[in-house]
């Protein structure tokens, strides 16, 4: 697994112009992966995977869950 390697390009896209250009540019997990590649980072599909369901949950827990009665009714 590289997660540690997807940490490390998330901070350098924080951080570095020519990264953030790169990542900016991808328009698929496929671009990122291979942008990430000829940057430097081993990342994989696994860890975009991971990530995105990571952040899904977080997401989650952040949301105030709605009740049924509150769906704009007026």
């Amino acid at each position: 697994m590289s997660w540690s390697e997807l940490e490390r390009l998330v901070s350098a896209a924080e951080t570095r112009a020519e990264v953030r250009r790169a990542v900016r540019r991808c328009t698929s997990s496929q671009d990122l992966i291979t942008a990430a590649r000829t940057l430097g980072f081993r990342i994989t599909a696994a860890d975009l995977k991971m990530a995105e369901v990571k952040h899904r949950v977080e997401h989650r827990k952040r949301r105030p869950r709605q009740h049924q009665g509150s769906r704009g009714a007026a």
